[in-house]
C-alpha cells in the first residue's frame, strides 16, 4: 500500500461511519469491484417518483429559484 493510500485510510478512519462507507463504495468502485444495488427506504422511493413525476409534467425549478437556493448555502 502506497503512503498516500495509507495516509487516505488513516483520515477516513476519522469520518462517521456513513461517510466511510460512501468512501469505500467509491474506492470499491474504482477499483473495479461491481457494489450491489442500493435499496432505496419507502421514504426515498417516495420522493423519487414524485421526483419523476414533476420531471414528467416539466415541473423545473427556474434559474432564479436555484440561484436563490445557491445564495441561501453560500454558493
Amino acid at each position: 500500500m502506497t503512503k498516500l493510500l495509507e495516509h487516505a485510510v488513516d483520515v477516513a478512519r476519522g469520518l462517521p461511519p456513513e461517510a466511510q462507507d460512501d468512501l469505500a463504495r467509491i474506492l470499491l468502485e474504482l477499483a473495479g469491484e461491481d457494489q450491489s444495488v442500493v435499496e432505496l427506504t419507502p421514504e426515498e422511493s417516495t420522493a423519487l417518483d414524485e421526483s419523476l413525476a414533476q420531471a414528467d409534467r416539466g415541473e423545473f425549478a427556474t434559474d432564479d429559484q436555484v440561484r436563490a437556493l445557491w445564495a441561501k448555502y453560500g454558493l
